[in-house]
């Protein structure tokens, strides 16, 4: 039986590895691959150059990674003192990803960033540092470690259903998250001190996107929902 393909937007940073190569690199922590290929499917790394979304013809399914911050001009804001990370060509390289995959219906998965852009294209604007909304570090309380806290996930929501559940602890490492939400999208989880943690398009099906990160979890239902809603039924080959 042919796989479904997802495909996986992915990092452009400098790296290092071996014990001389240190260098501009495409690259993607591997949960994102175990978790795509635990769930059934064929992952492809999808790196954020102009020209990319042609390749979305030929997926079944996209995620948006995490990463880095969005440039808050494309929100219409000035850059935050906190604002970090910011890759423009990342930035145009999954709007287009994303268009092109609302264009053709396949299901589409924001994770973290990921689900920050689903918001922004749609208008949405973001809190670029959420210590100061919030006053605490909760949803990024260590450096280079995922923490967890709890998410109360409206019922009968597309999450709820794809979840099984309302109520859960999750895998979080952000500093920014939604204050404005865009056209269409609506908030369907949060956390107790009142963070969107998770969203979906009301007039859009097979769109999700959730603030923490599942591929760090031992939840799979996520990436599964993704292979199980393939356009069609059945998978390209």
């Amino acid at each position: 039986m042919t796989r479904p393909v997802v495909g996986v937007s992915v990092y452009a940073e400098r790296a290092q590895w071996g014990e001389v190569w240190d260098m501009p690199a495409a690259l993607l922590p591997w949960a994102y691959v175990d978790s795509v290929a635990a769930a059934g499917a064929a992952p492809v790394l999808l790196p954020p150059v102009q020209g990319t979304a042609a390749a979305v013809s030929r997926l079944d399914a996209l995620v948006l990674a995490g990463g880095g911050d969005i440039d808050p001009g494309i929100y219409g804001s000035p850059t935050g003192p906190r604002t970090a990370g910011v890759r423009p060509e990342r930035d145009t390289a999954e709007v287009d990803l994303l268009t092109a995959a609302l264009d053709l219906g396949i299901p589409v998965l924001g994770i973290c960033r990921g689900m920050q852009l689903l918001n922004v294209v749609r208008g949405g604007t973001l809190a670029q540092h959420l210590p100061d909304l919030v006053g605490s570090s909760r949803h990024r309380q260590r450096t280079g470690v995922f923490d967890s806290h709890p998410v109360t996930v409206a019922p009968h929501t597309r999450i709820a259903e794809i979840l099984g559940r309302t109520e859960l602890d999750v895998a979080t490492y952000h500093h920014q998250g939604l204050a404005e939400l865009g056209s269409g999208v609506v908030a369907t989880a949060w956390t107790h001190d009142g963070v969107v943690e998770a969203i979906e398009y009301e007039d859009v099906p097979n769109v999700v996107g959730v603030q923490w990160h599942p591929e760090m979890g031992e939840d799979p239902s996520l990436f599964s929902w993704l292979t199980d809603h393939v356009p069609g039924g059945c998978p390209h080959g």
